[in-house]
């Protein structure tokens, strides 16, 4: 006769936990008992929580998980309960371990417990009981939300166990051959050969990690019979009871617990049940503390090797760089920044943004990066060093796969004495510049298709001139789309923060970008505002000599190449004209200087074979500035005052100035002519 059958006959069931599965099988007697269905059967633990008053369910994971741990036997009484929540029955839970499951026997007991008449003890213990279930459920949501190791030991140290709380702590973990503390609270441990020690040690923690089972100490006595080789080095502390659990993650013993008290402590089994389950929850916390710790060291390392090493500098000029990954996962992006020093004596600014926000992005992100500055150490012009960074990217693709990459990038090759740019970019947001007086301009330049799309493409190159005291702003689109704006509105939000901030400190107007986009300090910290990060971010400020002179009269200039094959730039003339004027008394003027820009302008890319220039530029204080426009070109043929009848679609130019600008003229230059204008405000 088989045992089940022996213990069938008395009324008591079989059945087995397995932990690590969660799945519990049990015999038809158990199975009866339980309020099963279908006899002998394997069932998920959550079949059984089901059966089960919830807080005996509770006493129940506890007596399996110190079963476990302890490698002894326990005990618990469950009640069983039916579907109205009505008591069917009590029964007595056995529990011992039996290799990696826990085996046990259930039988029923007819007692108050069933009926609901409980002595004062039964009394008192419930209450404990529920005290007991209290304090787990706070410590396991305290513990859940510690995301570092610190954090971790600083909840363990706080923790109020119920009737028992211990007064020092020390968290082992286990390095190779070798136990090492990796936090402790209570007492500063001033021996080193408790701080490192071979796994070897006649020590408990030492035992703990070799054998995975717990050691409870009751009294000094206890730990001087059980441990005299370390017991001189922890009795000056002045504890008198003590607890070493191991740390479990995954069925591996990770390291070990203690929990050190100054009042003697029984270790009764409720104790003991709670210890355990206070040990398990902290294995789980520093395992995840751990892992998030890593992958934030990760990315912190990965970010670091694809920026520049030094800060960077441009001579004559200040700056100022920023780089936020977005939220989430590893935190790593394509967005980058790089100032490259040129074999010309030049420098380089490079900001771009590499398609996605995982790693292929930021490996696809290295690799262009590396590759743009050996392109430009070569020597080569911004257009060259961008047409060939998109054959590289455009290389790197696979044929067979379809999540090939592209990129945005935007290349500014800086003249420092004289502020001249020449500004090169593949489908990136255009540069932004704040003005001497605090007008913030979006600069229009010319633009190609991004990298990685067309292996040959061409990218034109758009001239541009910082006066000092002038900050240029390079950014990539998370610093303007980020918080559900578009193209439009981010913009605007950008140039407020950009004209409110204080010029004269990059650093300090950097950080300001950045809160403008992010929100306040609250959203970088875990709480109830949600995240508002939804892309890298990535910026460069430059400020033009910011040690030298400033003019006393505020100054407003802008420079505009327009060629002869793309008039589409005539549009941007209009804007930069607009942009320069925003704050212009006359609106009438601002409708007339748009019109003569236009007129002198299209004039040169219709009568000449050569590009246009323009350079437009407001000095003077507010009520009483001149606006002064450069149209230069380079042909000899000078302009002739013409008669156009009514039908006429041509020949008005020279009368529109004439008849709007408050002085104009047409002076010839070594390599061309200008066609001038100015406005009185």
């Amino acid at each position: 006769m088989h045992t089940e059958d022996v213990l069938a006959a008395v009324g008591s069931g079989v059945w087995q936990w397995d932990e690590g599965t969660g799945n519990v099988t049990v015999d038809g007697c158990a199975a009866h008992l339980l309020g099963l269905t279908g006899g002998a059967a394997t069932h998920r633990s959550t079949a059984i929580r089901a059966c089960l008053h919830a807080a005996d369910y509770v006493s129940l994971s506890a007596a399996v998980s110190l079963a476990g741990a302890e490698g002894s036997v326990a005990e618990a009484l469950v009640r069983v309960v039916g579907d109205d929540g009505k008591v069917l029955r009590t029964l007595r839970a056995t529990v011992a371990p039996r290799g990696r499951v826990i085996s046990g026997i259930l039988h029923e007991v007819h007692n108050a417990l069933a009926s609901g008449d409980r002595t004062p003890g039964e009394t008192a213990t419930r209450d404990w009981r529920r005290a007991r279930e209290a304090f787990l459920l706070d410590a396991g949501r305290a513990l859940a939300e510690a995301d570092s190791t610190a954090e971790v030991l600083r909840v363990a140290a706080t923790l109020s166990m119920p009737g028992f709380s211990p007064d020092g702590l020390a968290v082992f973990g286990i390095e190779g051959d070798r136990l090492a503390i990796i936090g402790h609270h209570g007492q500063e441990i001033s021996d080193g050969a408790l701080l490192d020690m071979p796994l070897s040690t006649d020590y408990p923690a030492a035992q703990v990690a070799r054998t995975g089972q717990a050691v409870y100490v009751a009294s000094p006595e206890d730990y001087a019979e059980r441990f005299p080789a370390t017991w001189p080095l922890v009795k000056p502390y002045g504890r008198v009871s003590w607890a070493y659990l191991p740390l479990v993650v995954a069925g591996t013993t990770t390291g070990a617990w203690m929990a050190a008290f100054r009042e003697p402590v029984a270790f009764t089994p409720d104790e003991r049940a709670v210890l355990t389950t206070v040990a398990r929850m902290l294995g789980q916390a520093l395992s995840r503390a751990g892992l998030h710790e890593s992958e934030r060291a990760l990315t912190d390392g990965l970010q670091r090797t694809m920026m520049p090493a030094r800060k960077p500098g441009v001579t004559g000029m200040a700056v100022a760089a920023r780089y936020v990954p977005t939220g989430g996962g590893l935190q790593v992006g394509g967005d980058w920044y790089d100032v490259i020093n040129l074999p010309s004596g030049r420098t380089a600014v490079v900001i771009g943004d590499v398609q996605g926000h995982d790693v292929k992005a930021a490996g696809l992100m290295g690799q262009l990066r590396i590759a743009l500055r050996a392109y430009a150490a070569e020597g080569h012009g911004p257009d060259a060093v961008l047409s060939r960074a998109s054959r590289f990217l455009s290389g790197l693709a696979d044929e067979h796969s379809s999540d090939a990459r592209f990129a945005t990038c935007l290349y500014a090759e800086i003249d420092p004495l004289t502020g001249t740019l020449d500004v090169v970019r593949a489908g990136h947001p255009e540069p932004a510049i704040r003005l001497g007086d605090g007008t913030t301009i979006v600069r229009r330049t010319a633009v190609g298709l991004p990298l990685g799309i067309e292996p040959d493409a061409d990218y034109p190159t758009t001239r541009m001139v910082l006066e000092p005291g002038e900050v240029l702003l390079l950014c990539t689109d998370g610093l303007i789309e980020t918080g559900g704006h578009d193209l439009e509105t981010g913009r605007r939000r950008l140039s407020e923060a950009l004209a409110a901030g204080p010029a004269d400190d990059l650093e300090v107007l950097a950080d300001s970008l950045v809160r403008a986009v992010h929100g306040p300090a609250s959203h970088h910290t875990t709480g109830p505002l949600a995240d508002r990060r939804e892309d890298d971010v990535a910026l460069v400020l430059l400020r033009r000599d910011p040690d030298g002179p400033t003019c006393a009269v505020p100054v407003r200039r802008t420079v505009i190449s327009v060629a002869q094959a793309d008039p589409g730039q005539i549009r941007s003339c209009r804007e930069a004209i607009r942009s320069l004027l925003h704050d212009w008394s006359s609106a009438d003027q601002i409708d007339s200087a748009v019109l003569l820009v236009s007129e002198a302008v299209t004039n040169v890319l219709v009568h000449t074979d050569g590009d246009a220039f323009l350079l437009a530029q407001v000095t003077g204080m507010p009520g009483t500035r001149r606006l002064h426009v450069d149209v230069g070109d380079a042909s000899d043929d000078m302009p002739h005052r013409r008669s156009p009848g009514e039908m006429a679609s041509s020949g008005r130019g020279l009368l529109l100035m004439e008849e709007l600008a408050d002085a104009w003229g047409v002076d010839p230059r070594g390599d061309g002519k200008s066609t001038w204008f100015e406005l009185y405000e």
